[in-house]
């Protein structure tokens, strides 16, 4: 296995600028959030009080599942745009802390773009607004993108406007039951990249934890997978750990043709942020 480590950059429009006190402070553009972050559990850079100078928004927890947004200065947009690579998202302030773009992922966004070429075959699965979806589709890749949330969709079909792009095939389904209706129907991807949520309730009240489900995520892809295509699988979950992705990455790939990492940021002042962990595998 290689390095362990990886970490993932800002760009013209984000910046960690600081984490800290279980909270991290992010420009997007030019708007700054604070929002909660249980992996910030040591000493910010800067004072809260110079976060609170700087900061537009900061999200206030309700409970462990939903929030209000504070402004800390007036007139400051709930709703904006940023870009990455001629790719266009919309952010929104949502009762979820949540703004439409986990930025960590650019590090798979540019893979994704490395990886791909015209009329490539991708499929994006728990795809939320759509990051990996754009710059597939700006590659010309066909890009299949799946997720069970209409709202969600609907916020990715206005990046895809937004991004000027077209022709995007939307699937409003449970990922897992997709994966494992495309393993039936015999169809293959050169490329399938997934960021499974750690927890949820679906539909119909079932409930998904991602500790359960990961061995039949990961060998669904190996099966859809075609010679030589390649998988990109992160999560976020603390109870799964690099040695379990692993374990079931050794059960359903050649252990030279895959490596496990961590997923990291570093903040401008120089605070380490861990992200989760990250699958990459070759069919």
């Amino acid at each position: 296995m290689n390095d362990l480590k990886l970490f993932a950059k800002g760009w013209n429009d984000y910046e960690l600028i600081d984490a800290g006190g279980n909270k991290k402070l992010e420009r997007w553009g030019k708007i700054v959030t604070i929002r909660p972050e249980r992996q910030a559990y040591f000493q910010s850079g800067l004072s809260f009080k110079e976060w609170n100078e700087i900061a537009h928004w900061e999200f206030v927890d309700k409970n462990n599942t939903s929030g209000t947004w504070k402004a800390l200065k007036p007139n400051s947009p709930d709703a904006w745009n940023i870009t990455f690579q001629g790719c266009v998202f919309e952010l929104r302030l949502t009762k979820f802390k949540h703004i439409g773009v986990f930025p960590e992922q650019n590090i798979n966004w540019k893979k994704i773009s490395s990886f791909l070429y015209e009329e490539a075959k991708m499929l994006n699965l728990f795809a939320y607004t759509g990051g990996a979806s754009l710059i597939g589709k700006k590659k010309g890749a066909d890009v299949y993108h799946i997720d069970a949330v209409k709202q969600l969709i609907r916020w990715a079909k206005t990046n895809q406007e937004l991004s000027e792009l077209d022709n995007i095939r939307w699937v409003l389904e449970d990922a897992l039951k997709f994966s494992q209706r495309e393993v039936k129907r015999g169809n293959q991807y050169d490329l399938i990249i997934m960021d499974p949520p750690a927890w949820g309730i679906g539909a119909k009240n079932e409930k998904w934890k991602i500790e359960n489900k990961l061995d039949e995520l990961i060998g669904n892809a190996s099966t859809l997978l075609r010679s030589n295509g390649q998988l990109i699988l992160n999560t976020y979950s603390p109870k799964v750990e690099v040695l379990d992705l692993l374990q079931f990455a050794k059960k359903h790939f050649i252990e030279s043709n895959f490596s496990v990492h961590e997923l990291w940021m570093t903040s401008s002042t120089q605070k380490e942020l861990y992200f989760g962990n990250i699958l990459y595998a070759k069919k």
